[in-house]
């Protein structure tokens, strides 16, 4: 039994012959064993050829709820035994029983059907690479080889749009960005994953529901969210509390505290964020902008929020002539100067680099990179991180705009393989594998019980931050409308911003090129007809 479970948590296979060997019985004693073990429901057996003479041995599901549910009680009494009542033994006793422990994935009794194996396109982040560090983990699942595929942010847009033009889809399931959905959708490259209407749905309530949104046009579902990742102000908590500073809530507050902690005399930047042209300034606008509470687009507001679905042909028009737009410009210039030199070649992993490696008191990050510094003690920032949503305009709601990502199947893949890559993209989303890439090094969850498990919350402090922040619908994902012209829309503005912040135009010249730029993309689509004033 320990030797079984042991193999199936690291993803090593053992075969009735290699058990026995491991044992320490004698062959007679441990076949009999393997056996009884098998006919109790304990052990399942997988045919490792299609003839089904050699098999593979494996935890039954009923196996691994005992060995943890003998886990829970062995350290719920050590745990009363020892307690001296110090804060620090909580975990360790009676308060580990207080959220749900979530067991392994269990191996299927039978291969999942798919020939050649199952082939992902995923993004090269700290937050995917622990996916591949699973690999094997997931093979031992699923019985079939696991090809991983990671590529950069916009490599990865465009490949998944080249693939979708192929006759015969490369890849079985691709990550999308949570801001690609609606593009990939109406361009009918992904197919429905779910249906929310079938009884057996209801474990998609468990998803972060914002994220949820993102994949969602009616009961159907064509994606699951596989990470949820905020953006968040993080801030050098030490250098804060020894000036006696608090974090900043309004963005008259970010830019004094900026330009406070700056000292180019010796390298270190008040702030470090995406000023790299194209798709990372153009995003920084984006976010930027819906901190001075608008939209890029003339969204239909409800409420604290607005929205971006069923949206009218007058919802798709740019407000880039607008006051906020202007300010949210000149804000961003003026911050260029309590900036690293490079800001504006920074991406997402030099921002976050910049900070992990001391050179800047704040920045802008995305909880999915967050492991270049919360997972390594070597940092400077390492358990010196504070944590807060975006600073806002004075009078306007403080938010943490929408970040994440989905596992989606794309539509041209072999009929044949739709149904086992749905039960696939439900078992790489599921609640047991989240906390395996957690426990492998990622920072992020798209799940509400992942949070509960005091595994999770216990060393990974961001993710229960995070958690909270989504019951309290502070993750809001309008700052990147869901549109099919996003990605376009994103690079007009990288374009136009990055030229404003080399001082080749003025942010009134920039915004209005962007504004005519747009407006005349959204014209060419047929999302109206009239220009815009």
């Amino acid at each position: 039994m320990l030797q079984l479970l042991r193999s199936h948590l690291r993803g090593r296979l053992e075969t009735p012959s290699s058990l026995i060997e491991k044992s320490g019985l004698s062959r007679g004693t441990a076949h009999r064993t393997i056996k009884a073990m098998i006919s109790s429901g304990l052990i399942d057996q997988r045919a490792r050829t299609k003839s089904g003479r050699t098999f593979s041995l494996h935890p039954n599901p009923k196996l691994i709820d005992m060995w943890f549910d003998l886990a829970r009680r062995v350290v719920a009494h050590t745990g009363t035994a020892i307690s001296t009542g110090a804060a620090g033994d909580y975990y360790f006793g009676a308060s580990y029983l207080s959220g749900s422990l979530i067991p392994p994935l269990p191996a299927r009794a039978e291969k999942l059907a798919l020939a050649g194996g199952l082939r992902i396109l995923l993004h090269a982040d700290p937050a995917f690479l622990a996916m591949q560090k699973v690999k094997r983990q997931f093979e031992m699942h699923f019985g079939v080889p696991i090809e991983v595929r990671a590529v950069s942010l916009d490599r990865l847009h465009g490949e998944i749009l080249e693939n979708a033009k192929r006759p015969s889809s490369h890849f079985d399931v691709v990550t999308s960005d949570t801001c690609w959905m609606a593009e990939l959708i109406e361009k009918k490259s992904v197919l429905p994953v779910e249906n929310m209407s079938t009884p057996s749905s209801q474990d998609v309530l468990d998803f972060h529901s914002e994220a949820l949104n993102t994949v969602r046009r009616g009961t159907t579902l064509f994606g699951l969210p596989v990470q949820t990742t905020p953006e968040l102000l993080i801030y050098r908590q030490d250098l804060f509390d020894e000036r006696g500073l608090s974090p900043p809530e309004t963005l008259g507050d970010l830019l004094a505290l900026a330009r406070s902690l700056h000292d180019h005399r010796r390298g270190f930047s008040g702030i470090c964020w995406n000023g790299a042209r194209g798709t990372p300034v153009g995003t920084t606008f984006l976010m930027l902008l819906a901190d001075f509470g608008q939209p890029v687009l003339n969204l239909p507001r409800i409420g604290n929020r607005f929205l971006d679905a069923e949206l009218s042909p007058d919802h798709f028009r740019p407000q880039l002539h607008s006051d906020a737009a202007l300010e949210a410009a000149e804000f961003l210039a003026e911050l260029l100067a309590y900036s690293p030199d490079n800001v504006l070649q920074m991406s997402w992993y030099e921002r976050a680099k910049c900070y992990a490696e001391g050179n800047a008191a704040m920045a802008y990050c995305y909880a999915q990179i967050m492991p270049m510094f919360l997972n390594d003690p070597k940092s400077p920032a390492h358990g010196r991180t504070g944590f807060a949503l975006h600073p806002s305009a004075r009078g306007q709601q403080r938010i943490a705009p929408l970040g994440g990502w989905n596992l989606c199947i794309p539509a041209n893949v072999t009929a044949s393989r739709v149904a086992p890559l749905r039960e696939a993209v439900r078992t790489l989303t599921s609640a047991a594998a989240t906390k395996l890439y957690i426990e492998n090094g990622s920072t992020v969850s798209s799940r509400f019980s992942v949070c509960n498990d005091p595994g999770v919350a216990r060393g990974h402090p961001i993710i229960p931050i995070v958690d909270g922040m989504a019951r309290r619908g502070q993750i809001q994902a309008w700052p990147r409308p869901a549109v099919g012209e996003l990605s376009e829309i994103v690079r007009i503005l990288g374009e136009e911003i990055h030229a404003m912040l080399l001082w080749n135009k003025r942010p009134k010249t920039a915004l209005q090129d962007a504004h005519a730029r747009i407006d005349e993309l959204m014209l060419s689509n047929g999302r109206y007809e009239s220009p815009t004033v």
